[in-house]
C-alpha cells in the first residue's frame, strides 16, 4: 500500500516505518492516520520480530501539528495520536527509534515510546508542550517510569530540550552514534534481534512490561505465569537451551 507520508518495508521479520513530511516530518492527523493503517496491517505478521521506527530528512519530527490542538480537532487529534501507541502495544514485539536531528512533542513521545533509541550526535530530544499551554500526556505516562519522579517533572514541566548526551546519561536513550555512521550502527543494533526467535523477544517484552507493574509481588506472579506456561511451552525456549548444552546455533521455528 503505498502512502503519502510515511515509508514503510517489511524484510526479514523486520519492519520499518520510516517518516517521510518534509521538511521536519510535523504529525498532522493525516499522517497519523496513515502511520495506523500501517501499523493496523503488521498485527497479522506472524513472522514480526521487531518494529524500526526512523525518518528521512533534518529532523526526526518536530511534533503534532499545533494547529490540530485547536477547538473540535482535538478530539480527534489525541484519539489518532495515541492509537499509534496502542497499536505499537497491540504488536507485541520489540521497537527501536533510529534519530538523525530534533524529535520534539509528539515525536519525541514517539521516538522514546520505542523500547530501544539509536540517536546521533547532533540529535535533541524534548517536550515543550508546557511552553505553549499544553502538556504531552504520553511523556506523562511514561517518563516517571523510565528516569524517575525528579527528571520526569523537570522534562513535563520546564519543557527542556536535552542533547541526545543527556538523554542517554539519564538512560532515556540506548546510544549515542557518530551521523556518519548511523546507517551502519543501526543495522548492526537490528541485526542483534533478527536473529533472535520472534515469539521469545515478544514473550521477553511482555514479561520485562510486567515487571513494571507498581505491585512487585503481582508483576513477578506475571512473568512467572508467562514463563512458566507461555515461553516454556514453545519449541524455539527449549531450542535454545538444548542448543546452548550442545554447543550450536539454535534453529528457530517461531512456535
Amino acid at each position: 500500500m503505498a502512502f503519502k507520508h510515511i515509508q514503510t518495508e517489511l524484510k526479514d521479520g523486520v519492519a520499518f516505518l520510516t517518516l517521510n513530511r518534509a521538511p521536519l516530518n510535523v504529525l498532522n492527523i493525516e499522517m497519523m492516520e496513515e502511520i495506523n493503517t500501517y501499523l493496523e496491517g503488521l498485527q497479522k505478521e506472524k513472522s514480526l520480530k521487531l518494529l524500526v521506527v526512523q525518518a528521512a530528512g533534518k529532523a526526526f519530527s518536530a511534533g503534532v501539528d499545533v494547529g490540530e490542538h485547536l477547538g473540535d480537532l482535538v478530539y480527534k487529534m489525541i484519539e489518532v495520536f495515541h492509537k499509534m501507541f496502542r497499536l505499537m502495544d497491540a504488536l507485541k514485539v520489540p521497537s527501536i527509534a533510529v534519530v538523525n536531528g530534533s524529535a520534539l512533542g509528539g515525536g519525541c513521545e514517539l521516538a522514546l515510546y520505542c523500547d530501544m533509541v539509536i540517536a546521533t550526535e547532533k540529535s535533541k530530544f524534548g517536550q515543550p508542550e508546557i511552553q505553549v499551554g499544553v502538556f504531552p500526556p504520553i511523556a506523562a505516562l511514561v517518563f516517571p517510569r523510565m528516569i524517575g519522579r525528579k527528571k520526569a517533572m523537570e522534562l513535563i514541566l520546564a519543557g527542556d530540550t536535552i542533547s541526545a548526551q543527556e538523554a542517554l546519561s539519564m538512560g532515556l536513550i540506548n546510544k549515542v552514534v557518530p551521523e556518519a555512521s548511523l546507517a551502519e550502527e543501526a543495522n548492526a543494533f537490528i541485526e542483534k534481534f533478527r536473529k533472535l526467535s520472534g515469539i521469545v523477544l515478544r514473550l521477553a517484552k511482555e514479561a520485562a512490561l510486567a515487571g513494571l507493574n507498581d505491585d512487585m509481588d503481582k508483576g513477578l506472579k506475571v512473568i512467572e505465569k508467562i514463563y512458566l506456561d507461555q515461553l516454556m511451552k514453545t519449541n524455539d525456549a527449549v531450542e535454545g537451551l538444548k542448543a546452548f548444552l550442545e554447543k550450536r546455533k539454535p534453529t528457530w521455528k517461531d512456535m
